[in-house]
């Protein structure tokens, strides 16, 4: 994966406020591009046991997302999730966790927002392979 992810502004939107509607859970769900642009969120339930500090999409969601942005003619970019009580960097357990290389690894946190008052949280993006992490630049459309 290069060191560069597009993304369209209204999918960061999106994400950023899917994670403030569960302030004490983490959400989580797959991104879509078209053209090698993130243009669609796929949002998942997260089926962890202890959903404040951890995510997991069910394998028969899983499933059912990849073939619904299939079906739409998209293709498989991208996993976001949030850290409600932590920074927007990838804890040891999403390192571990990290399946899929060549997709981007997005992480929402309300800790790095600009301030408590702000609405917008902070989003960045990885490259997790064999345990090595690289921050992705966001290349926002």
């Amino acid at each position: 994966m290069s060191g560069v992810v597009r993304v369209r502004r209204d999918v960061l939107a999106e994400v950023s406020a899917q994670a403030g509607q569960t302030p004490q859970s983490e959400c989580c769900g797959l991104l879509a591009a078209s053209d090698g642009v993130i243009t669609q969120v796929f949002p998942a339930s997260n089926a962890a046991s202890d959903t404040a500090t951890s995510y997991e999409i069910a394998p028969e969601e899983l499933l059912r997302l990849l073939r619904a942005i299939r079906a739409v003619g998209l293709t498989f970019a991208g996993i976001y999730h949030s850290h409600p009580k932590g920074a927007s960097e990838p804890s040891a357990r999403d390192v571990a966790q990290a399946f899929y290389p060549a997709a981007a690894y997005f992480i929402v946190s309300p800790q790095d927002g600009l301030s408590n008052t702000d609405q917008r949280h902070a989003v960045r993006a990885f490259s997790i392979f064999n345990g090595k992490v690289q921050e992705l630049l966001l290349e926002i459309l």
